[in-house]
């Protein structure tokens, strides 16, 4: 057998560092709370745009005429009781230039294309989706945008948003890359104060960005509203989940093994879901619904890793039953670190791919998930285990406790005269 580690002598020094972390953590929980994401607190959620006026689309024909603009395409569809119902569709691959798009709509009856001075060359590709929805045309123009097609045009920065955006207070501002395309995810707390919220805080933001940054150059991507009771009703059962996920591990750890191992085992990822706490708080990283699937799979991750290493132990003490129990567990710690190690490296490679590459909520998920399968390891360790020897030491005392107690009890057997009389 390879070399014993003496996992058991560093059980005390682990407990408290572990202490002191969820102790900080807690204390700033209560301090500073989560960065609460929109989908746990009431408000707007809004994505906007900076970008240039590239032009402006009307229609006077017979019927209806819709505009819809996304990422690869330009379409319009006609319908109504006048007009024949069909549909255009101009792919930017073959009308490369806003000039191209506006000669191709220009033979459709009834639409009118005015492009903004020398726009005619740019590429159709930087015109900005229009992702609320289509837009219905009529004789008064509707306006496109386009997005700034290299550095040099660029206007705007997420310092010049926020610093726009003061006037409404406490307001969450994130740049949704890429950086070039000048997009931004705006978030403004609701505190029920204001019964118009929904309309009022939308117009604000864009005249506010607007005075900053120039009139016609703000476009509303999209606008979500959380309301209170549903931001409310979604924070509490997350935490029924989370508890009814531990309340399931724990009877799946007594039913598989002795009590003290479940309860080691539940305190183990109690451990990694308050160490999580811990990091969110105080990295502030936001807390929404991809931050509870971080737990959740974290607990998981956790309880497959406890579980394992409680079968190598009970394995260990089948095969040594005269040994020490903190030889025994040592032994089987020692066993399964390789195991333990290679697994957790190799599904980090994974994670951290995701970490590299991406952005937003997804690269915070892959940070989560680093800190939490670390902690994993870790707790298995030095926290589930060690509460199993603490139990089993107690338990062994009471029994050296009772053996003693009944060998000092002197012997007074019934029916036995006491000597000397």
């Amino acid at each position: 057998m390879k070399r014993l580690i003496r996992f058991s002598k560093f059980f005390l020094p682990a407990m408290i560092i572990s202490s002191t972390i969820i102790v900080l953590g807690l204390i700033g929980y209560f301090t500073k709370g989560f960065n609460l994401g929109v989908d746990f607190q009431a408000g707007i959620n809004e994505t906007i745009q900076l970008a240039y006026p590239a032009g402006e689309v009307s229609f006077t024909g017979k019927g209806n005429a819709e505009l819809t603009v996304s990422e690869t395409q330009l379409m319009l569809v006609f319908s109504g009781a006048e007009a024949q119902k069909r549909t255009v569709a101009l792919d930017y691959k073959s009308y490369p230039t806003l000039a191209d798009i506006k000669a191709a709509l220009g033979k459709e009856t009834g639409i009118s294309v005015k492009l903004s001075e020398g726009s005619d060359a740019l590429p159709s590709s930087s015109i900005v989706p229009t992702y609320q929805g289509n837009t219905l045309l009529s004789v008064n123009p509707v306006k496109l945008y386009r997005a700034p097609i290299n550095d040099s045009e660029r206007f705007a920065s997420i310092d010049i948003v926020r610093e726009a955006l003061k006037p409404l207070g406490q307001v969450s501002v994130q740049t949704i890359n890429p950086v070039t395309s000048q997009r931004y995810l705006v978030r403004v707390r609701d505190d029920g104060k204001n019964p118009q919220f929904t309309t009022m805080i939308p117009q604000t933001i864009r005249q506010l960005i607007e005075d900053k940054v120039g009139k016609d150059r703000v476009v509303v991507v999209k606008t979500d509203y959380v309301g209170p009771r549903y931001s409310q009703t979604l924070g509490q059962q997350s935490a029924w989940l989370v508890l009814v996920t531990l309340l399931l591990i724990l009877l799946y750890s007594t039913i598989r093994f002795k009590i003290e191992y479940a309860l080691g085992a539940v305190l183990a990822i109690m451990h990694d879901a308050l160490i999580m706490v811990a990091f969110i708080v105080w990295t502030r990283m936001e807390f929404n619904t991809t931050t509870i699937a971080a737990i959740l799979t974290i607990l998981g991750y956790s309880i497959n890793d406890t579980i394992v290493q409680f079968d190598r132990v009970r394995e260990e003490r089948k095969i040594h039953p005269s040994e020490r129990f903190v030889d025994v567990l040592d032994r089987a710690l020692t066993l399964t670190l390789g195991r333990s190690v290679i697994t957790t490296l190799t599904t980090m490679l994974a994670v951290l791919a995701l970490f590299l590459f991406t952005t937003g909520s997804i690269k915070d998920f892959a940070l989560a998930l680093l800190i939490g399968m670390t902690s994993g390891v870790y707790s298995t360790i030095f926290i589930a285990s060690a509460f199993v020897l603490m139990w089993e030491n107690r338990r062994a005392g009471k029994e050296r406790k009772q053996a003693k107690l009944q060998k000092d009890v002197p012997d007074k057997a019934p029916g036995k005269a006491p000597a000397g009389v």
